[in-house]
């Protein structure tokens, strides 16, 4: 049995139907000739996301992401440092001595993963530093996706790969050029290290990376150019946060702030959170309080899955890629 027909069989019920309501529709979105954006909160690349995102990917199933800065940085980390990453089964008895242990070994903690500092974050940060200088002294910007991609596509971390590269959803989208928002990258290990550069006078102009309100313009544009009443574009949200919340508002700021009436709203809308409803809460608000901000529509397919997304993505992903 297949993955796709053993959750059909079983996932029945609650949140597991709703599982299988928001893959189906999002099968239908793409058959009806729309687009996708898959949005990345927290640190989904450290949980090793792109095994399949990669694969949506190439397979066309996604057609922009935006994520956070760390989800940019992790799968780069993951890629070239692997095997020196560490598992800690027992994260949740750790004393704080335990923790300061991990960090007099430059072991940084993601829950139940270490990330090592010297293989990942220090040998990530000598490649991107060349390509920051070279754009800083020729006065050229990019914004921090760009600067990924033209490292990756230079080849010069080749010798470190320490997985297959066809499990790096950021190898994949630097081989399709694929649009990525990156809201808050400052909020990001790199982005400090793009800080203390600026500091110590390494980086001359600040802007050499560019800003979330560029990345805001560059959405306009996107989506001003794909988003048709014959092909929408729809919105897979994975944990809530600035991933999720920057990138949903260019709808109605094409609508409000320019007056741009003939804008479609987003034509599928599906969150997987585990975050409750309650007072104020954005990451734990029904879909339907989109309506009320001119995100979505009356009809528009909506889909939450009150869940964990490191279990409920790849189970989405896998019946979208129909394994």
């Amino acid at each position: 049995m297949n993955v796709t027909n053993f959750l059909k069989h079983h996932y029945r019920h609650f949140n597991a139907a709703a599982l299988i309501d928001a893959a189906e529709g999002y099968n239908k979105h793409l058959a009806e000739g729309g687009k996708m954006m898959i949005t990345l909160a927290g640190a989904m690349s450290t949980a090793e996301m792109g095994i399949q995102l990669a694969e949506l990917i190439r397979q066309d199933k996604v057609q922009i992401i935006s994520c956070t800065g760390a989800n940019l940085e992790e799968d780069i980390f993951n890629l070239v440092a692997h095997d020196f990453y560490e598992r800690v089964p027992n994260y949740r008895d750790l004393t704080a001595a335990d923790e300061q242990a991990l960090l007099e070994r430059h072991m940084n903690r993601v829950t139940d993963t270490c990330i090592p500092e010297e293989e990942a974050m220090r040998r990530l940060e000598h490649s991107v530093l060349k390509f920051w200088e070279q754009a800083d002294k020729a006065g050229e910007r990019y914004f921090p996706h760009e600067f990924f991609y033209q490292i990756l596509k230079s080849g010069e971390l080749e010798q470190y790969y320490q997985i297959d590269p066809k499990d790096s959803w950021m190898l994949a989208a630097a081989e399709k050029n694929l649009p990525i928002i990156c809201p808050g990258w400052e909020d990001s290990t790199l982005g400090n290290i793009f800080a203390g550069h600026v500091i110590s006078g390494d980086i001359k102009n600040v802007h050499t990376v560019r800003t979330g309100i560029e990345y805001m313009i560059y959405l306009a544009e996107w989506y001003t150019n794909q988003a048709t009443e014959e092909s929408k574009v729809g919105f897979f949200q994975i944990g809530g946060g600035i991933a999720g919340d920057f990138p949903i508002c260019v709808v109605p700021m094409l609508h409000q702030d320019l007056q741009r009436t003939s804008v479609p709203l987003w034509g599928y809308f599906c969150q997987i959170s585990d975050s409750t409803t309650s007072y104020g809460s954005y990451s734990g608000a029904v879909p339907n309080e989109k309506i009320t901000w001119g995100k979505l529509g009356q009809d528009t397919p909506k889909f939450i899955i009150e869940s964990d997304a490191t279990i409920v993505a790849p189970l989405v992903f896998a019946m979208v890629l129909g394994q």
